[in-house]
């Protein structure tokens, strides 16, 4: 059966010495160093899943025609694991992120990975490369994704596919402590349309929002906000983020899910924790109207990000064509600080899990 899947090790043959590795963990940035290992299983119409190894890291041997290359089949996801302080290796929600990957294939035309051989090829690379899991505020950022492999050119779904899972120690996102960030409201740029993939975790979501970003940095943003393709009126979400809005009267309100927006599993995670903590939690549209004349009234007092990789970011500036303005004198508000501090306790095992969301890894297996 392709959900059990024997995925085979092939160790590499030099990786990387103890200490050039405690070097490089010293300091791992994010996003530029990778471990020594991957996963990879291969998929072909009529054979379905198979070849599933944990090799070493190396380039991919790719034919100039393959698809991935012209028409965009490819598809992702990013999740972490953590070092707890009992020396166990957790990883948060890994099933959820099966599935939104298994969504992702749909809306893409691609071939659906099993859950099980999901959370075992990431299980599998964990084990492997446990070495390079960061102590202190530091995990192991994984991605695994999936590209069209076969060579041709035509307007179809491809009828080959490689599944892969690589991985990178990170330190903590933000240097010194989270900040509040700086966000650039575009009006020239949508970064998806009803019926398009604004669901699915894709690259060409991200390739689609680079030019709107760039104009963030140019305004002195940190992130840019993307509004409604329809009406360019209601907020969606961040380039590469969620975002919800805090105000006065312990009301907490979200854009909602529809096609266009991404389900970001930071996003559930904390809509049920404010739910769990009694706020009076809305999944509706939230127009760039509203959230100046909340602002400047101050019924509205905290708005904030959230995704993997930086968890929650509270929004302290907000800046647009028309001018700018902030929110909580630029400052980060008690409802995001302690729904972060929560759900990176759950996270790390530092804080009761009451909705069973830890993963733990058997690294004897």
């Amino acid at each position: 059966m392709e959900d059990s899947l024997l995925i085979t090790r092939r160790p590499h043959a030099s990786p990387t010495p103890p200490h050039a590795r405690a070097a490089l963990l010293e300091d791992p940035g994010f996003g530029k160093i990778f471990t020594d290992h991957m996963v990879t299983v291969r998929w072909v119409e009529g054979k379905g899943w198979h070849d599933a190894q944990v090799r070493a890291r190396e380039p991919f041997q790719l034919d100039p025609a393959a698809a991935v290359l012209h028409y965009a089949q490819e598809i992702f996801e990013g999740l972490k694991a953590y070092r707890t302080r009992g020396n166990d290796v957790v990883l948060f929600r890994p099933r959820e992120n099966a599935r939104r990957f298994v969504a992702s294939a749909d809306r893409m035309a691609m071939p659906k990975l099993p859950e099980d051989l999901f959370v075992g090829a990431i299980e599998a690379l964990v084990r492997v490369d446990a070495d390079w899991i960061p102590t202190g505020e530091g995990s192991l950022y994984l991605r695994p994704f999936m590209i069209a492999t076969e060579a041709f050119l035509g307007v179809r779904p491809a009828a080959e596919y490689t599944f892969c899972v690589i991985a990178c120690p990170v330190g903590a996102y933000f240097k010194g402590g989270a900040k509040p960030v700086t966000v650039w409201v575009s009006d020239a740029y949508t970064r998806a349309a009803p019926g398009g993939t604004g669901a699915a975790k894709c690259g060409g979501n991200y390739a689609a929002s680079l030019v709107a970003q760039a104009e963030a940095i140019r305004n002195g943003c940190d992130q840019v906000v993307f509004l409604d393709a329809a009406e360019h009126r209601y907020v969606e979400e961040l380039g590469g983020m969620n975002v919800f809005f805090v105000f006065d009267d312990g009301t907490m309100v979200t854009p909602p899910l529809g096609g266009t927006i991404l389900p970001g599993i930071t996003r559930d995670a904390i809509l049920t924790l404010a739910r769990d903590e009694g706020l009076n939690v809305q999944e509706r549209l939230y127009s760039f109207d509203e959230w100046q004349a909340d602002a400047a009234s101050g019924r509205l007092k905290e708005a904030f990000a959230c995704g993997t990789a930086a968890v929650l970011a509270a929004i302290g500036e907000i800046r647009h064509v028309g001018g700018a303005f902030k929110i909580g004198g630029g400052q980060e508000g008690p409802v995001t600080t302690r729904l972060r501090d929560q759900l990176t306790g759950i996270q790390r095992c530092t804080a009761p899990d009451p909705h069973g969301w830890v993963h733990k890894i058997d690294m004897e297996a």
